[in-house]
């Protein structure tokens, strides 16, 4: 005997037996007394998500090039870190670039605070969390994010490249995920410095002792990082990169057009 299941469909999808409910979406959505707990529901989620996406390259896509700044939000405004923060971002400003962080305390508002000192532009890339964190003061356009990795995405697409001050597990999601992101190609000509050698200077050697000691990574990979104590020289290698990316960019532009170039 045929089983015998009710069935509905919803959009694209096909629900059956106890996935179907007593109510349609449509209901649940026009009925202004009924629960709200629609607005948590992933296909929401998704629209919630999308624009999301929307706002940030709306609002990111006219920056000129700039530069991502991670630290620690825990960083004292009285602290050598707090103050190389703001001279980072004061001579990133000057040298013609935005400066990105996640727009909060600490070493993200040591960075805009440079940023914003030497007249440059200052960007805050918020995130929601359990506990209040506000934007900081020194942000000129700051937009605040439900979603870790809508933010993630914004820091990467609108920047040249990663600076990190002394930072907690946030800066270290944020390094390694930029990591992943040079050594698999996805993103190309992205330096990732590190400001700081007695800071950052027992993780390289794990790095080296560890992984690249067991064959995790390659010897290769550890050029992807670069470590320095001296603003001017974490500048520079921006500079320098974001000269090298802008010369290849040139060259291949020739190339393409010299190859479709109609024979003389």
């Amino acid at each position: 005997m045929k089983r015998t299941r009710p069935e509905r469909r919803q959009g694209p999808a096909l629900v059956r037996g106890q996935l179907v409910t007593d109510s349609t979406h449509d209901q649940r959505l026009l009925d202004r007394q009924g629960p709200a707990d629609w607005v948590h529901m992933d296909p929401w989620r998704v629209l919630r998500i999308q624009a999301e996406f929307v706002e940030g390259f709306g609002q990111l896509a006219e920056l000129p090039t700039a530069v991502t700044v991670f630290g620690s939000a825990r960083t004292p405004d009285d602290s050598p870190e707090y103050k190389t923060g703001v001279e980072l971002g004061l001579k990133l400003a000057k040298a013609g670039y935005a400066v990105i962080t996640g727009g909060g305390p600490g070493a993200m508002e040591a960075a805009n605070k440079g940023a914003s000192d030497a007249g440059g532009i200052s960007v805050g890339l918020g995130i929601e969390l359990p506990f209040e964190q506000r934007m900081n003061d020194y942000v000129d356009l700051g937009i605040e994010f439900r979603y870790f990795f809508v933010r993630k995405t914004m820091f990467v697409k609108y920047s040249c490249g990663f600076i990190a001050l002394p930072g907690g597990f946030g800066t270290l999601d944020e390094l390694f995920e930029a990591l992943t992101l040079v050594q698999t190609h996805k993103v190309t000509s992205f330096p990732v410095v590190l400001m700081g050698s007695r800071f950052w200077g027992g993780l390289i050697e794990w790095i080296k002792g560890s992984l690249l000691a067991t064959g995790k990574i390659s010897a290769h990979d550890l050029d992807l990082i670069q470590i320095t104590d001296d603003v001017d020289e974490a500048v520079n290698i921006i500079v320098e990169s974001e000269h090298n990316r802008s010369k290849r960019r040139e060259e291949e532009l020739e190339a393409v057009a010299s190859q479709t170039a109609e024979p003389q």
